[in-house]
């Protein structure tokens, strides 16, 4: 089997990545990486010439950003059960709603927490922001999960994206959003994730400022 290696800093949306790489159970290797030095050294540039994280390489094959590398990782290791398989109806759900979320809602979130204000709605990939929460609050509401009684790795995106926005203040406190994440949060992958991710921490006085 290729061997999978994960380039990451616990204070990144490498977190995702973890999750998804706890969820499929299968072993890797972890390179930590530090803003502005190794992230933007010659070695991981040839990785990801963005200098940024996460990323995984499995054998030859390198994937950067977050939700390319769920669904990525859900294909290439079916048995976890992580992706509804071709040709079942819940795979048009699974796609929609992971990179309606990896769209809409980071480009949403990002520019209101930035203070942009455009009332221009149709030059907008989003439209406005309370469109992009509305939809987002129909994409978690058919179920427990994105597609239905099956967890999946859009929850793994999706989940990640509306539990740091709740942590931040950048989205809505909806109850619905509150409960899905704290249906997701339960989940011993998604728990082992943290763990590992807390424990690779830098000392405060290390942290980037």
């Amino acid at each position: 089997m290729p061997s999978l290696t994960f380039y990451t800093n616990p204070m990144s949306r490498g977190r995702i990545a973890r999750w998804m790489l706890e969820e499929v159970g299968e072993p890797y290797d972890t390179v930590l990486l530090d803003y502005g030095t190794t992230m933007k050294g010659a070695d991981y540039l040839a990785v990801n010439p963005m200098g940024k994280v996460p990323a995984i390489r499995h054998g030859d094959t390198v994937v950067t950003e977050a939700a390319a590398i769920c669904a990525y990782l859900a294909d290439a290791f079916p048995a976890a059960g992580l992706a509804p398989p071709p040709g079942d109806e819940r795979r048009g759900p699974y796609y929609r709603w992971m990179f309606f979320a990896a769209g809409p809602v980071e480009a949403a979130v990002t520019n209101k927490s930035q203070g942009f204000e455009s009332d221009k709605k149709q030059m907008l990939g989003y439209g406005s922001f309370e469109d992009t929460m509305s939809a987002l609050e129909l994409a978690i509401s058919r179920g427990p999960y994105i597609c239905g009684d099956q967890f999946t790795a859009a929850d793994v995106y999706v989940g990640s994206q509306i539990g740091w926005g709740l942590m931040f203040g950048t989205i809505d406190e909806r109850p619905g959003f509150k409960d899905y994440v704290g249906r997701l949060d339960v989940r011993p992958a998604a728990r082992r994730a943290n763990e590992l991710d807390d424990a690779a921490m830098p000392a405060k006085e290390e942290q980037p400022a």
